[in-house]
């Protein structure tokens, strides 16, 4: 059961076998039904999460009342509200599971505890944030300079075969453009336009 969260660790530092033991010790699994809410916005989030099945949207509704999709979680992918979580103040994002998933949930106070007893996993959160500050970079960057074309098939690129997962709706939330837009520019793709 431990064995996503090993590997998804062991790509950044190594763990002895006791204190990979003592580290999963913390770490809850959660269960959440299709549609379920696990951050509203204005709560704070207490928590990250490792997905173990399933998919989750991360996102917030702009000013108009517009859904914006930041980013889809999946098998492997982390999920929280890292400034609620740091600063300790009310999310601003929403997080939904588009399908029943499960998780390995840790709360704010257990890892710090962690990062007191365990000097190695401070080193863990660091590279995963550092990670998650480039991959939100380069989220940035793609909506301000590219295409709608070029966001499409990045998409594609780095969420594979999850397009069959969800709606073309959630897609398009997700690229910040309409529906028809998206359908329009997946014809032009099929076509080899």
């Amino acid at each position: 059961m431990f064995d996503l969260l090993y590997k998804n660790i062991s790509r950044h530092i190594q763990l002895s076998d006791e204190e990979f033991e003592q580290f999963s010790s913390l770490f809850m699994l959660k269960s959440f039904k299709r549609k379920e809410t696990v951050l509203r916005e204005g709560d704070y989030c207490l928590f990250e999460g490792l997905v173990l099945s399933g998919c989750f949207k991360v996102f917030y509704l702009n000013e108009s009342g517009s859904e914006q999709t930041l980013y889809f979680a999946v098998e492997g992918w982390w999920i929280t509200d890292i400034d609620s979580l740091i600063n300790n103040v009310p999310s601003i994002l929403n997080i939904e599971a588009l399908e029943n998933s499960d998780v390995f949930m840790i709360s704010k106070k257990d890892k710090e505890m962690l990062y007191n007893d365990m000097p190695k996993i401070e080193k863990l959160f660091r590279i995963m944030n550092q990670q998650s500050s480039v991959a939100l970079q380069r989220r940035i960057l793609s909506l301000t300079g590219k295409t709608a074309d070029k966001r499409y098939l990045e998409f594609l690129d780095k969420y594979p075969g999850l397009e069959q997962r969800i709606t073309q709706q959630q897609v398009a939330y997700y690229l910040g453009i309409t529906h028809e837009f998206l359908s329009k520019i997946r014809k032009k793709i099929s076509l080899g336009k």
